[in-house]
Formats: C-alpha cells, sequence, structure tokens
C-alpha cells in the first residue's frame, strides 16, 4: 500500500448499515417466511450477508445457507458481458425458497444470471437482496427484491466491497475523496 492512506468519505455509516439490515430482515421474513436457503455471492457480500442472516434469526427465519463466486471479468479488468459460475453451491435448491445476496447491483447481469440459474435448478422461489443498487448502471431490466440503499454512481468501498482487494473490512461505505 501506499505511503499515506487516501481519504475515505463515508456514504452509508455502521449505525445505518445495522438498521438497514433489521428492516431487510425483517421484511424477508415476512416475505418469504422462516424456511429459506441463503446463498451468498463470493467475495464482496460475505460481510452484509452475515450480518443480514444474524438479523435474520431475530427476525425468525431459519436460514439455510450456501456460497457461490461468479465472474464476468476473468483475468480482465472489463467485464466480458457473460457470467460464469466459478464456485458452486453444494445445497440443492430443488423446491426451495432460495434468498440471492449480492453487495451491489450495477448493470444486473450477475443477479439476473444467478438468479435464472436456481430457477432452472429447480428452485421454487428466488429473490435477490442487495446492499447497495446503483440503477444508473443497469444494462439489463432487472429489479431486486430487497435492496439496502440507493447507491450513487461512486466507486465505494468498506462492508466487504474492495479497491485491489483493500478496504473490505471497513464498518461502513465510503468512496475514496480525489485530493
Amino acid at each position: 500500500m501506499a505511503a499515506s492512506e487516501p481519504i475515505v468519505e463515508v456514504l452509508f455509516s455502521s449505525a445505518d448499515i445495522s438498521t438497514r439490515n433489521t428492516e431487510l430482515a425483517e421484511e424477508i421474513a415476512k416475505d418469504m417466511g422462516s424456511d429459506i436457503l441463503v446463498i451468498a455471492v463470493l467475495k464482496g457480500s460475505f460481510v452484509f450477508a452475515a450480518d443480514l442472516i444474524r438479523a435474520l434469526h431475530y427476525a425468525g427465519v431459519r436460514p439455510q445457507i450456501d456460497f457461490m463466486a461468479l465472474s464476468s471479468y476473468g483475468d480482465k479488468t472489463i467485464s466480458s458481458g457473460t457470467v460464469v459460475i466459478t464456485r458452486d453451491i453444494v445445497d440443492t435448491v430443488k423446491g426451495r425458497k432460495v434468498l440471492l445476496i449480492d453487495d451491489i447491483l450495477e448493470s444486473g447481469r450477475t443477479m439476473e444470471f444467478a438468479a435464472n440459474e436456481l430457477l432452472e435448478r429447480g428452485a421454487a422461489e428466488v429473490k435477490t437482496c442487495l446492499m447497495l443498487d446503483k440503477k444508473e448502471k443497469r444494462i439489463v431490466d432487472f429489479q431486486a427484491d430487497f435492496v439496502g440503499f440507493d447507491c450513487p454512481d461512486l466507486f465505494v468501498i468498506g462492508y466487504g466491497l474492495d479497491f485491489a482487494h483493500y478496504y473490505r473490512e471497513l464498518p461502513y461505505i465510503g468512496h475514496i475523496v480525489d485530493e
């Protein structure tokens, strides 16, 4: 890392995120019931998924949990537009209510691909939950079922979101301020 740390402006504080997770869990419990399979998309959603799963517990949900990793980048810095599964789930989704969790919704390609894949595998229902939604970045016609916050068109870090594999540990969501 550079000798001097960049200035990070907080967009969503730890307290805001905690409050919103509780609200999301209550919305999800009311909509989906207590028996769901949560699938978290790695790596970015792991912090959000962990907090949301605990909030779901307090909302009366008994989720089973699995993980998948998806990529449209390969070894490139620009998306190819084609999403591939790089780590698949272990649990079966056949006949299950599935809550698919990810950190940020931008183009919509990844969530659309994952939701369709799970439905093709026999899921009874697939709902999506995203911490952040950048609506102005949407390329495909896809809307999340549950959203933490609408996000401005900034490169965001923290709360699982990274820049060059750093900053995932920040307890808030912010962006690096250009000096």
